[in-house]
């Protein structure tokens, strides 16, 4: 029988491969991080605390994105404001 879970852990692992690609210290690193982290996990199977890595991801994932919209924020105000002396 399947987890019902295991689609949830795969758009999971999708969306922060996805992510990772703009990731500051190269798209590589950020793959093997996450792959070892996923292999590290792929043992459990109590649904507990498979929700609870899963949020944990969903978190991950929140701050990957204010990280690149901080970044492009920082870069969009140095090209159009005087730098503060």
């Amino acid at each position: 029988m399947a987890n019902p879970l295991r689609g949830e852990v795969i758009r999971l692992y999708k969306n922060l491969l996805y992510l990772g690609r703009e990731y500051p210290q190269g798209a590589a690193y950020f793959r093997e991080r996450l792959k070892s982290a996923f292999m590290k996990n792929k043992d459990v199977t109590d649904p507990e605390k498979i929700k609870k890595l899963v949020a944990r991801g969903d978190f991950v994932i929140k701050e990957l994105e204010a990280l690149y919209f901080l970044r492009k924020y920082r870069a969009m105000k140095k090209r159009y404001y005087e730098p503060e002396k």
